[in-house]
């Protein structure tokens, strides 16, 4: 799995930055496995303020206000497409997340702030794999699975 990562936020220590990155690697890496997604993917991963993601959360979801994590699918398949070129890495696309918004929800639910923007991730690689949370029962299953993901890499709730 190919991750990249734009550290537009400031906040966090760049001597933090190499650990989380590692914690974001591996949720990333396994909420694509338990998605059964593709071997080789790639995804974009973006830290921003709550100034940016409400600007993107307006512009793209039409909803006026910050937001915790943002996914922008690449992977939508549409009928009768040819495939032009052959990559051996499927881009799943984008997952925005807002590091002040991970930080007071931390705080809320009592536990690190690494464990915040790693359970984001997770969360946003779920909605690039398909996943919702639009019924009850999707979103059961869609916690299931994030839950999953992080007992796996061993960030438990605390």
């Amino acid at each position: 799995m190919l991750l990249d990562i734009n550290w537009e936020e400031q906040t966090i220590p760049e001597h933090e930055r190499e650990r989380i990155k590692k914690y974001f690697e591996q949720g990333i890496a396994e909420a694509i496995r338990v998605a059964e997604g593709p071997g080789e993917a790639e995804v974009s991963l973006t830290l921003v303020d709550d100034q940016r993601i409400h600007e993107l959360n307006r512009d793209y979801r039409g909803v006026d206000r910050p937001t915790d994590v943002l996914s922008f699918a690449l992977r939508d398949e549409v009928e009768d497409e040819p495939e032009i070129l052959d990559f051996e890495e499927v881009i799943l696309g984008d997952i925005i997340i807002s590091v002040e918004r991970a930080r007071l929800q931390a705080n809320d639910y009592g536990h690190s702030l690494e464990r915040e923007l790693v359970y984001l991730a997770v969360h946003g690689t779920l909605h690039l794999m398909g996943y919702d949370h639009e019924t009850e029962e999707d979103k059961a299953e869609m916690r299931h699975q994030e839950e999953t993901v992080m007992n796996k890499i061993g960030l438990f709730r605390e």
